[in-house]
């Protein structure tokens, strides 16, 4: 994906590997900030705090962030440094759980090998990397057909509604529940894009929507609770999002608002699908209502908005300085809500039979 049609991936090394560097999102959509990240506590600092977000690209940082850790420690206490680097990045986002599946891939590196030592890792975490990347691209190449499906039966342009950032800023490239969209805009299939806007960190209107502009796909920016009307009206053919972690039963968490968006996709008998890589599904769990920890986030979040005015960034306050504000981050999605599942294997249904065949090539690949 690119930006001021320069080419980028969200996160990448120096050229002498001493470095690893990311877009810091905090700052989008109005500015473009690269940081530099050369710790593991700084990597830390950017999951918990958002400068990076979206489980996919949390995940990836996570394993560099593991490198990185390798090059401060000594042959003497490699393994207890990198130890103590899993417990730190682990518990920056609960959610997510391609984070710990990052820091426990680094982890098996580390108990299998003869010799340990940090390019061991950085070839590791670029590895991660790139499988990522691929992964993002079959999901767009599996979900295209859906879209096409609609677009023959209709003949005009085809509505997709989707909820925070599941885009290539939430991943590497290309994105999971946007994958489809752009390989939709790209094969000159008519699309069209309502963002939610996602409060209360409006991902959707940031990000998202700086995303599809720099690509040049029709979108527009609305209210979190604008989608049941606009579903109610026929104005929403296809509901993609993304999800941070998905149960062996095919319970989607994602962000906090998208069980609403998918009891009025119900209610109005309009597709709900899911862009869902195998690292996000996590078959240790059978039931995501009691299982999946949901991250509760500052409240300040909630309470103050940032923006640009007069080409200077600011935060403001929106509420009453002494009210409180509760933060929930996800929500789950309870699998009967979920039409299907979009992963680099193809599109499966939400149910544990479905996920088993997944996995079952999934384990045969790996």
């Amino acid at each position: 994906m690119k930006i001021n049609n320069q080419h980028y991936h969200t996160i990448w090394t120096t050229n002498d590997d001493a470095t690893v560097q990311i877009i810091d999102q905090r700052w989008l959509p109005h500015e473009l900030v690269i940081e530099d990240l050369n710790t593991v506590e700084e990597t830390a600092t950017a999951i918990r705090d958002m400068h990076v977000r979206g489980a996919p690209l949390i995940g990836v940082t996570a394993a560099f962030g593991m490198y990185l850790a390798a090059r401060s420690a000594n042959k003497n206490n490699m393994t207890s440094v990198l130890n103590s680097a899993a417990t730190l990045l682990k518990a920056t986002r609960p959610t997510a759980v391609n984070l710990a599946w990052a820091v426990d891939q680094q982890l098996d590196l580390m108990n299998k090998a003869v010799s340990i030592n940090p390019d061991l890792f950085l070839a590791k975490a670029k590895k991660l990397k790139e499988e990522s990347i691929e992964r993002c691209r079959q999901i767009g190449t599996f979900g295209l057909p859906l879209i096409e499906a609609i677009y023959e039966r209709k003949k005009s342009t085809v509505n997709i509604l989707t909820h925070c950032n599941a885009g290539w800023m939430a991943c590497i490239d290309y994105g999971t529940a946007t994958a489809p969209i752009y390989a939709a805009h790209d094969a000159g299939i008519p699309v069209h894009v309502w963002v939610d806007e996602t409060r209360p960190r409006n991902q959707g209107a940031r990000i998202t929507a700086f995303e599809l502009q720099e690509h040049g796909v029709p979108h527009t920016v609305i209210t979190d609770n604008a989608g049941g009307h606009l579903m109610q009206h026929g104005e929403v053919d296809l509901v993609i999002v993304g999800t941070d972690r998905t149960t062996r039963t095919g319970d989607v968490c994602n962000k906090i608002g998208t069980y609403l968006k998918a009891l009025a996709a119900h209610d109005n008998k309009v597709p709900f699908y899911v862009g869902a890589p195998s690292s996000s599904i996590d078959y240790s769990l059978g039931d995501g209502l009691r299982e999946i920890p949901i991250e509760l986030r500052s409240q300040d979040e909630v309470k103050f908005i940032q923006g640009q005015h007069e080409g200077t960034t600011k935060k403001v306050l929106l509420t009453p300085a002494q009210s409180p504000a509760a933060n929930y981050a996800f929500d789950v999605t309870p699998a009967r809500l979920v039409t299907g599942l979009i992963t680099e294997f193809g599109v499966y249904e939400a149910n544990e039979s479905a996920l088993q065949e997944m996995k079952k090539k999934l384990d045969a690949e790996t």
